[in-house]
């Protein structure tokens, strides 16, 4: 059965960081970042502009099915600043994949991947270890040292290791099976934390975004603990 689609409000958006300079939200699963990658009438943009009171600016983005910490800048230097953060992969960020068959225990993925749709492939690297073992499945910590397209599930992919509940690079077959066992619904990636230089003071801040119900709930059916996801940013 298919479930619902989401509807979102700017109250339905958690923040995890607010100040003069940047909000951080954590993005649900299913939303889009801004039009400019779809129709959608709904966008995380304008739910955050809705929410602050003022005009915000993209810095970088999320795919519509992951979840996770989003910035936005509240001004034109800020949103600039931090982009060249991004551009320079000076941004540490951590992601939780949980994908098919057990990997090796940590490893490094040097593979180039487009950074646009249609775009030459590019310099890609991410870096994983995995947290946990579920049967046949792992639960992995992914950190991209780049930032191109679906680089996390490209990559993942690349080592025969796909994303449960990923459409477009996993199987079928499995998205279903997680469906009807766990109630797994979406793609299985979640931003936990992102770090980066504060553009105004330049200070480092950390952001930790709580791993949503819809794959906290599932998680813990798999029998996966809590504490080993949330270990994951201890360090």
């Amino acid at each position: 059965m298919t479930p619902e689609p989401m509807t979102y409000s700017p109250e339905s958006l958690e923040v995890l960081h607010r100040d003069e300079d940047i909000v951080v939200v954590n993005k649900p699963s299913g939303l889009l970042v801004h039009r400019g990658w779809d129709n959608d009438k709904v966008v995380a943009m304008t739910l955050v502009r809705d929410l602050v009171g003022a005009h915000v600016f993209p810095v970088h983005r999320l795919d519509r099915p992951t979840s996770g910490a989003l910035i936005f800048a509240l001004h034109k230097d800020a949103a600039r600043t931090l982009s060249q953060s991004f551009e320079a992969s000076e941004v540490s960020k951590v992601y939780l994949a949980l994908v098919r068959g057990i990997t090796p225990d940590s490893g490094t993925i040097d593979n180039p991947v487009p950074k646009k749709p249609k775009g030459p492939r590019v310099d890609a690297v991410t870096d994983f270890r995995r947290l946990h073992t579920f049967e046949r499945y792992s639960l992995v910590e992914a950190r991209p040292k780049t930032g191109r397209l679906h680089q996390i599930r490209r990559h993942l992919k690349h080592i025969t290791h796909p994303l449960i509940g990923d459409v477009k690079y996993g199987k079928g077959d499995q998205n279903r099976l997680f469906r009807e066992r766990f109630g797994l619904n979406r793609l299985a990636l979640h931003a936990l934390s992102i770090e980066f230089k504060h553009p105004s003071h330049n200070e480092v801040v950390k952001v930790v975004a709580p791993v949503p119900e819809d794959l906290e709930v599932p998680f813990s059916r798999m029998g996966i603990p809590r504490e080993v996801f949330e270990s994951s940013n201890s360090d």
